[in-house]
């Protein structure tokens, strides 16, 4: 799991660059467009979450705690991407990509502790 989720974090701080891009165009868009929608919005706090928790998954992915933190950081993204999508239609993918990237840290943890526990009994 270590290998896993030092991959996610480094695609995380990767796509945080993409998706702050495409939000600030997506945001440009709704401002003159006068459309209402906030997805830009949305789409600038899912890149900041990606951001920390790349950097979060990255430097404590050994730790229990952390691994919790940052998928705790990709889960808040993932869902406020996902209550906000309008008219920035990539928001829904990299919002299920941060919720996929949540669970492999939590149930990854959970995998960990259980496996110890485990051990401890023996």
């Amino acid at each position: 799991m270590k290998t896993a989720k030092m991959v996610i974090g480094i695609v995380s701080i990767v796509l945080f660059m993409i998706i702050v891009f495409q939000s600030c165009a997506a945001g440009v868009v709704n401002t003159i467009e006068e459309n209402g929608s906030s997805s830009g919005s949305a789409g600038f706090l899912l890149a900041i979450c990606m951001l920390v928790a790349g950097i979060v998954g990255l430097a404590g992915r050994k730790s229990k705690g952390a691994s919790i933190t940052a998928g705790v950081f990709y889960a808040f993204g993932g869902v406020i991407g996902i209550a906000n999508v309008g008219n920035f239609a990539d928001l829904m993918i990299w919002s299920v990509l941060a919720l996929i990237f949540a669970a492999v840290f939590i149930l990854g943890s959970v995998i960990k502790k259980n496996k110890a526990e485990a051990e401890e009994t023996k």
